[in-house]
This record gives C-alpha cells, structure tokens and sequence, in this order.
C-alpha cells in the first residue's frame, strides 16, 4: 500500500464502517483509506473511489482491480453527486471520505509541478488534461492577480511583493520550472519562516488556484446530504486553514438546523438539523507526526446525517 495516508486510524473510527456498508473515498490518491476500508468490508460491502488524477486511477486498477467491491472514477469530487447517482447509491452510502490538497506521491514526483523543493516543469495541475497549468497562467496573469491569489489561498504577507517580482522576472525569461519560481519567490520574501520554506505559501496558493480547490470543495459539499444515506457518516480531512473554515462552517450550519428570530420559542425537532457533528476537531497524535511531516496540518471533522 506504500505511504501510510494521514490520520488513517482516526478516518476508519470516524466512518464507523458496517460490513455490509457503502462507502465513498472522494479522493482516493493511493488508495491509503482505500486499502483499510476494504479490509474491514464484508463480501456484501461495497466502495466507489474518485480521482482525477490518472496515476491514481492506475494505482487504483493495479491493487485492487480483482476485488469486486470495488470500483473506480476518474473525476473531480465537485461531481461526486453525479458519480453516486450514475453508480444507483445515491441516498445509501453509508460513509464518504475526502482526504483533501495535495498527495504526497504528487509532491514527490517533481515531473507534477508541485514541488518547491525538486526541479521540475512548471505544472501543479492535479489532472494533467483538464485546465492551465501554473507556468500558463504565471505567463500572463497581471501583478495584481497574482498578488490577490498568494492573499487569498496562501495568506502570505508579502503577496504584492511576491507578485511583482514575478512579472519582472517573466519579462526577462518566461517562468517554465519549479526551481525558478521557487527562486524569485524566495529572492522576493524579506522575512523568511524558522523551518518553512520561503516559497511555501507561494506554491501552495497557486496550487489552490490552478485547481479550483476550495471551489470544488463547496461545490461538493452542497451534494452531500442527498448522497448519504440516514445515519451515514462525512469524514474530511484537510490540511489547510482555509479549507477546514469551510468544512467546519458547513457542518455548524447543518447542525444548527433552520434559523428563526431571537426571542422566538421553538423546539429541538422544530429547528430540524440535518446533521450532527461528531466530537471535536481530530488532529494527529505525536507518534504520527514523528513519522509524517505532512500530518502536522491534518484536521479531521466528522459528521452524521440526521434525515
């Protein structure tokens, strides 16, 4: 199964897997969470995993291309409602997992354009034959736009510096490789972090961008509720500020049921919640981020559909 997937045992607890139970890994990257629900999957049990990354369909079919209560989907999670309701489960599953950002093959291939650290074509599209890739965006986007996106997704401070650096440097020489973006990215940042990478915040906001991650992630939201059956479990995984906001807003606002005026007498039953939020926010324990650097940021929210 190679890389152990970030808070793997905590996911497991939070989908509270039945044997005969319907699942959805909505992001199956190499097949991590995959792998330990089909093992405690009963042969009645069933699970639909979704990437839109082609390595990750192809890891999918080598390991797991012979057990039949598997299948897989090449697309994005924003079409997960779609993909439930082409496969008849629409309303019966019993779990769906989203194990958000960047996975760690990803990163570690340098030929994907995600790495800071490792030279590599200019890329950082998840799937490769959809969208613009990073160095076709850099190579036209104006300062300001630039700017707005490091803000926005990287919440780095000096995103206006950052940006016009950029431009300038793409004048001389277009932008075509990780190294060199890292670079003046680097050369621009006045206050580097104690043990971050200076061009960190930089590549991960452009990585955000060029993929519609928080997008998606809305868009896929709004479809969950019809895909899970009563009593059927939302486990995400994110590992970034911004993304875990919206989880996090999304299941209050479903916990809460429907809003009524301030002073306005109404019972439990009469607010109607949806969903109910199951424990607090899960973060990865000392053993597991000694091992994995990558689950420093991890944050698991969980919850249940109430009707």
């Amino acid at each position: 199964m190679g890389h152990k997937a970030v808070l793997l045992d905590e996911a497991l607890a939070a989908l509270a897997i039945q044997p005969a139970g319907i699942y959805i890994d909505g992001t199956f990257g190499r097949g991590g969470h995959s792998g330990a629900i089909l093992q405690q999957l009963g042969p009645e049990g069933r699970l639909l995993a979704v990437d839109k990354d082609p390595e990750a369909i192809a890891s999918a079919q080598q390991q797991f291309s012979a057990d039949e209560r598997f299948s897989i989907v090449r697309a994005s999670f924003a079409t997960l409602g779609e993909v439930a309701s082409e496969a008849g489960i629409s309303g019966k599953v019993d779990g769906l997992l989203l194990d958000l950002g960047v996975s760690s093959p990803q990163l570690d291939d340098a030929e994907r354009g995600f790495s800071f650290s490792q030279d590599g074509p200019l890329d950082m599209r998840m799937d490769p034959d959809s969208g613009q890739s990073a160095e076709r965006w850099l190579a036209h986007a104006e300062a300001d736009e630039i700017a707005k996106v490091l803000k926005e997704y990287g919440e780095e401070r000096f995103a206006k510096r950052i940006a016009r650096a950029i431009v300038a440097a793409r004048e001389e020489q277009v932008i075509t490789t990780t190294g060199r973006l890292a670079d003046i990215v680097s050369k621009a940042n006045p206050a580097w972090e104690r043990g971050k990478h200076p061009a960190t915040r930089s590549f991960q906001a452009i990585r955000i961008f060029i993929n519609r991650e928080l997008d998606d992630l809305l868009i896929c939201l709004d479809q969950v509720l019809p895909m899970l059956a009563i009593g059927g479990r939302l486990a995400v995984i994110s590992f970034h500020s911004l993304e875990d906001r919206i989880v996090k807003r999304f299941i209050r606002d479903l916990a809460r049921g429907d809003r009524f005026p301030p002073g306005v007498p109404v019972t439990h039953d009469q607010i109607k919640p949806r969903m109910k939020m199951i424990g607090k926010a899960i973060r990865s324990g000392q053993q597991e981020l000694a091992e994995n650097v990558r689950a420093r940021s991890a944050t698991l929210r969980v919850a249940e559909r109430l009707w």
